[in-house]
């Protein structure tokens, strides 16, 4: 069976997505900071007869992530990675003005530079799978001037450089960075609390990822509603 490592995986857009390949058979390392919800989300996958292993950790710590991938190889391998895990920089969200430098720093470690140690630390896998692929997940926040979104947005931004000069370096694997779009999630209330518009649920995007498993189109950056028809 397949195996995939995503990372947030204990809630929001990272359970979903596992829900979902583990429906397709695959075998799945989950990684989340919190072990309680962790642990509760891969007893949940257990009725889909795969096999899961949940490893609570700090995506930013080099030893957690050389653990994931350990433990994706007592599997079979890695054929896919998935680096979902995200941090705001602050709760709720500010302007620029009032930026916690230490937040901006912390959003750049989670969402950027733990996914190229994971990358990293996963090339050879990889490399080695018959249809090796990465996803990182993205952020119209990447591409467009929000109020209060700078921090997130560039950290967003530099993930998304980062996924497309990996799909050049890397012509043997798909390198996707997938904009989910707005989403009911914990992350979301966290940065616009109190916010009460209506959005979908994170499992509604999940059918775009598996679209690009699929049919594995050209690496790129990809929009969950261009990928559902929308």
């Amino acid at each position: 069976m397949p195996v995939a490592i995503i990372t947030g995986a204990s809630k929001g857009l990272g359970r979903a997505l596992a829900e979902g390949l583990a429906g397709r058979g695959w075998d799945l390392v989950l990684d989340a900071r919190t072990p309680g919800p962790l642990a509760r989300a891969a007893r949940g996958l257990s009725r889909h007869g795969t096999r899961v292993t949940a490893l609570a950790g700090d995506v930013t710590d080099a030893g957690h992530r050389a653990e994931l991938v350990a433990a994706a190889g007592r599997l079979g391998g890695v054929d896919l990675l998935v680096h979902n895990a995200s941090a705001l920089g602050a709760e709720p969200l500010v302007e620029l003005a009032e930026l916690p430098v230490a937040g901006l720093r912390r959003a750049l470690e989670v969402n950027v530079v733990a996914a190229l140690g994971l990358v990293q630390e996963a090339l050879v896998p990889l490399r080695a799978a018959e249809a090796g692929a990465v996803v990182v997940v993205g952020s119209d926040a990447a591409v467009e001037a929000y109020g209060t979104w700078g921090g997130y947005g560039a950290s967003k931004a530099a993930l998304e450089r980062l996924a497309a000069v990996l799909g050049v370096e890397e012509p043997g694997l798909r390198v996707w960075a997938v904009d989910p779009g707005d989403m009911a999630t914990d992350l979301y209330a966290a940065a616009v609390p109190g916010d009460e518009e209506a959005r979908p649920a994170p499992g509604a995007v999940v059918p775009a990822f598996l679209r690009l498993l699929d049919e594995r189109p050209a690496s790129g950056r990809y929009t969950a509603p261009s990928l559902l028809g929308a």
